[in-house]
C-alpha cells in the first residue's frame, strides 16, 4: 500500500464510523419508550388508543413509513430524498411525542413548586416579566408576531432535515435528532426537580388582557394530575407544561447551531429562532432563568453529541490503522 493509497483509506475511516449513530439513537429511543410505560405506570395512567385526536398521528405516521420503505424503489430522481425526509420528519415527531407525554407522568410524580425561587432568580437579574407582558398585551401587532414565531419552533426543523434528505448528509440529520432527543432528557430530568406554574399564573392577578399561547395549563392540570385526577394522556390535546428549564429555548439554539452552518438558510435560521426566543418568555410563559437553563440543556446536548461523534471516529480510526499495520 502507497502512502497516498494509506492515506486515503484513514480519510475514508474517519468518514465512516464503526457505530451507526442512526443505529444508536433507534435503540436510545426503544429504551425511552421502555422508560415512558414505567412512568405511566407509576403515575397511574395511560394512553386509549382508540382515541378519534390519535388518528392524524395514526395516519401521518402511516403515510411516512410507506413513503419511506416504499419511494426509493420509484425511478424518480427526488425519491430518495423524499423518503429520507420522511424518515427524519418521522423521527423527529417521535421525540417531540414521547417528550411532550412524559412531561404527564413526570408532573403527577413531582411535588412542590419552584417559582418563588425562580422569580427571585429573575429579580437579581433584573428581568421583569411582568413590564414584558404588559408591553405584548398592549399592541397586537406583537401578540400576533410572538404567536407566530412561538409556533415556528415546528417550521425550522423542517427546512433543516430537508435539506440533509437533500444533500444526502445522513449521519448530519442524526446528530441533530440525537441532540434534539438529549435536549428533551435533559429538560425532563430538570423539570422533575424543579416543577414550577410559570410566571403568568405566580404573578398576573388581575384581569387577563390577553392569553398568551401556553395559556394556564401548569396551574390547572399539574395538581390534577399529582391528585390523580386526570388518567389519559391523550396525544392530540398535549399542553405544555414544562417551565423550568424552557425547551423552545433549547431548541432554539439547537436549531441556531446547526443552521449556521448551512450558508443558504443561515440567516433565516438565525432570524426566525432570534424571534422565537424573544416571544418565549411570554407566549411560553417563562421566566428568564427557564430560558437560562435551557440554553445549558443545549449547549450540554450539542457538547455530549460532539463527544460521542469524536470517541467513535477515534475508536474506528485506532482500529483500521492497527488492521492495516497487520497486514
Amino acid at each position: 500500500m502507497t502512502v497516498d493509497q494509506s492515506i486515503t483509506a484513514k480519510q475514508a475511516v474517519v468518514r465512516e464510523p464503526r457505530w451507526s449513530i442512526s443505529r444508536h439513537l433507534l435503540v436510545a429511543l426503544m429504551l425511552g419508550v421502555l422508560a415512558l410505560t414505567v412512568l405511566m405506570h407509576m403515575a397511574k395512567l395511560h394512553f386509549d388508543p382508540w382515541l378519534s385526536s390519535n388518528l392524524p398521528y395514526y395516519a401521518g405516521g402511516l403515510a411516512m413509513l410507506l413513503v419511506r420503505i416504499g419511494l426509493p424503489w420509484v425511478d424518480w430522481r427526488h425519491s430518495t430524498a423524499v423518503a429520507h425526509f420522511c424518515e427524519y420528519a418521522g423521527l423527529f415527531t417521535l421525540i417531540s411525542l414521547m417528550g411532550a407525554s412524559a412531561s404527564y407522568p413526570v408532573a403527577a410524580l413531582t411535588s412542590g413548586y419552584a417559582d418563588a425561587a425562580l422569580h427571585r432568580i429573575d429579580l437579581a437579574l433584573g428581568f421583569d416579566w411582568l413590564k414584558w407582558y404588559r408591553l405584548v398585551s398592549a399592541y397586537q401587532l406583537l401578540q400576533f408576531l410572538g404567536t407566530a414565531a412561538y409556533r415556528s419552533i415546528y417550521v425550522t426543523p423542517a427546512l433543516l432535515l430537508w435539506h440533509c434528505a437533500w444533500t444526502g448528509e445522513r449521519e448530519r440529520a442524526y446528530r441533530f435528532l440525537a441532540g434534539f432527543w438529549l435536549a428533551a432528557l435533559m429538560t425532563l430530568l430538570l423539570f422533575s426537580l424543579v416543577p414550577a406554574v410559570g410566571p403568568f399564573s405566580y404573578l398576573w392577578h388581575g384581569p387577563i388582557n390577553y392569553m398568551p399561547e401556553s395559556e394556564l395549563w401548569q396551574s390547572g392540570l399539574i395538581p390534577a394530575l399529582r391528585n390523580h385526577e386526570v388518567h389519559i394522556v391523550d396525544l392530540g390535546q398535549l399542553r405544555g407544561i414544562v417551565s423550568a428549564p424552557s425547551f423552545h429555548t433549547a431548541a432554539a439554539v439547537l436549531y441556531m447551531a446547526m443552521g449556521w452552518r448551512i450558508a443558504r438558510l443561515r440567516w433565516l435560521i438565525v432570524a426566525l429562532n432570534a424571534a422565537m426566543l424573544l416571544s418565549t418568555p411570554v407566549e411560553g410563559t417563562h421566566y428568564l432563568i427557564d430560558m437560562i437553563l435551557g440554553f445549558i440543556v443545549a449547549q450540554v446536548a450539542l457538547a455530549l453529541v460532539n463527544l460521542y461523534v469524536r470517541m467513535n471516529e477515534n475508536e474506528f480510526f485506532d482500529h483500521a490503522v492497527g488492521t492495516m499495520a497487520i497486514k
